[in-house]
């Protein structure tokens, strides 16, 4: 059996192999970047709110669709050109193959998310703590990304639109609950109740916090969460892949 080390170093040549071929798929583009690009303007465009309120928002969202839309085109498209058949006959387990997926989907989340990061400091917006901010960057991505391979699981399907518009019925409302356009703490009881279920909540949360000191949970708890969700969708993503791997391949 190979060594975890040796695992992780396939888990990184399996990212660098969907790095090349996946990004420019035109699912990705356009779940990735224009979806997001489009809701972006949307949300600022007639809006008389300052930039430091809207920002939250911003980063929330994009970090969102760009880190969750990769992952469930690149199990679909492997499993059409027979290729996981061919990853499968490689020393290779299967968490490491979804942890290459996931890296990949993190990857890109964390390339695109930064951009609206860096337009902040150069418009001479400061975070109250620039290195925490990162690192809950870092988290959301990580998060996302697990939560796209968690969506590629099922169906177990080739037809990589089938599983992005079925990850989209998940994304989009989503959004829409985790005060991304409400702030938390203005949604009522049972709206709160429906966003402590989104991981993008917490993520919203903590930048809120980070830019403006304002927030609904404790800034530990936002981490914690983000955590969590992180675990529970890897270990979701994992067991639910096995279950499907046989339909897949047969």
């Amino acid at each position: 059996m190979s060594s975890l080390k040796e695992q992780f170093k396939r888990s990184l040549v399996v990212a660098q192999k969907n790095v090349k071929i996946y990004y420019l798929k035109g699912p990705v583009i356009v779940f990735g970047l224009i979806s997001p690009l489009f809701l972006a303007l949307a949300y600022v465009i007639g809006r008389n709110i300052p930039l430091e309120e809207v920002l939250p928002g911003l980063i929330g969202m994009t970090t969102f669709f760009t880190a969750t839309s990769v992952g469930p085109s690149i199990v679909p498209w492997e499993t059409r050109s027979k290729t996981l058949e061919r990853l499968l006959c490689c020393p290779v387990a299967l968490w490491t193959i979804i942890g290459g997926d996931m890296l990949s989907s993190f990857i890109f989340g964390f390339i695109i998310s930064v951009i609206p990061l860096a337009l902040t400091l150069i418009l001479g917006i400061q975070p109250l703590n620039f290195i925490m901010l990162l690192l809950g960057l870092i988290i959301a991505n990580l998060c996302f990304a697990a939560l796209s391979v968690l969506l590629s699981a099922y169906p177990p399907t080739d037809i990589p639109a089938t599983t992005m518009m079925l990850s989209s019925l998940v994304k989009f409302p989503l959004v829409f609950i985790s005060g991304v356009f409400i702030p938390v703490e203005q949604l009522p009881q049972w709206g709160r109740a429906v966003a402590s279920i989104s991981p993008l909540t917490y993520f919203t949360d903590m930048v809120r916090q980070l830019f403006i000191n304002k927030g609904f949970y404790p800034l530990a708890v936002d981490f914690l969460v983000l955590i969590a969700f992180t675990t529970a969708f890897v270990l979701a993503a994992i067991k639910l892949h096995e279950k499907t791997l046989t339909k897949r391949i047969s």
